[in-house]
């Protein structure tokens, strides 16, 4: 079965819209790699400053592929890809997240809706 990535991004409140509008910006950056199954990014509600990058992937290797190339990339150089920081050449603007800590499970289990 598939893995899944969860990034816990510290996020002060004068910055969830930055950060918001990054990964918008990107929104499709991370579809077409490949092992790519799904990608959420999780606003906290209430008690938290801490947003959750939701990815489901084939396996590790496909992530590890994305995370040394696409992610990797736009990281250092601004360009396309997932997750949050880089810019449009020149300086870079500031990470809008204070800390980033990723989290790695394994599914042994899933279920969708019924008749879906």
């Amino acid at each position: 079965m598939s893995v899944v990535k969860i990034n816990v991004l510290t996020v002060p409140a004068e910055q969830r819209e930055v950060l918001e509008k990054r990964f918008a910006s990107r929104a499709h950056a991370v579809e077409n790699s490949d092992g790519f199954e799904w990608f959420e990014l999780l606003r906290p509600v209430e008690g938290t400053d801490q947003y959750l990058v939701y990815t489901r992937w084939r396996d590790e290797e496909s992530f590890q592929a994305w995370m040394e190339g696409p992610m990797k990339a736009a990281h250092q150089g601004g360009g396309e890809g997932g997750g949050e920081g880089g810019g449009e050449g020149g300086e870079r603007p500031k990470p809008a997240a204070s800390g980033s800590t990723l989290w790695s499970f394994d599914v042994v289990q899933q279920a969708g809706p019924k008749g879906a």
